[in-house]
């Protein structure tokens, strides 16, 4: 093939993982039935009036399914730390005993599950969209290139090739996400 035409297939190649890794980082915030410490990857703690992720300012642990423990690295920031996961408005009442705090995740209820369902199939589609999208714009590139139009027919079946492989990793992950929400 042409060295343009390879240029775009790798590019778009990387953008469509690219995508596949951001879903991947998107289904992680969507909770499943098991308590886990990326549920408290986007809350914020008041540090020395700075506003830091929980993760630089604490370990946080997971030691059953049903709690998740806070070790703060200073004990004076327990309060800080209770008004981070407040504020986050998680639905999450953290507990302190003067050490650490902990969060007792409650059950997801039968409604809950298949609202969190409903928000993991939407953040699959965006990907499929994006991955479409990528498409479409190796496609059109492929297009501006000089070559004969069998090079170009040939270039566009192993875009759409390689498309077809990323729509199906989404379904894949998708899949998984889904029995892990609705597993109880």
């Amino acid at each position: 093939m042409n060295d343009e035409i390879d240029f775009i297939f790798e590019s778009t190649e990387e953008n469509m993982r690219n995508t596949i890794k951001h879903l991947e980082k998107q289904l992680l915030n969507i909770r499943a039935g098991k308590a886990s410490p990326a549920m408290l990857g986007g809350v914020m703690v008041d540090y020395y009036g700075n506003m830091t992720p929980l993760i630089q300012v604490a370990n946080v642990n997971t030691p059953d399914a049903r709690t998740i423990t806070i070790q703060p690295f200073e004990r004076k920031i327990i309060p800080n730390i209770e008004k981070g996961i407040m504020f986050a408005n998680l639905g999450f009442n953290p507990m302190n005993n003067g050490e650490s705090v902990i969060i007792s995740v409650p059950p997801l209820t039968e409604e809950r599950r298949k609202e969190l369902v409903k928000m993991a199939k939407h953040e699959a589609e965006e990907a499929k969209i994006g991955i479409r999208n990528d498409r479409k714009m190796a496609n059109n590139e492929i297009k501006k290139v000089e070559v004969s139009e069998d090079e170009i027919k040939i270039a566009e079946d192993n875009i759409q090739e390689l498309t077809n492989r990323h729509i199906k990793k989404v379904d894949a992950i998708l899949e998984v996400k889904e029995r892990d929400i609705m597993t109880i």
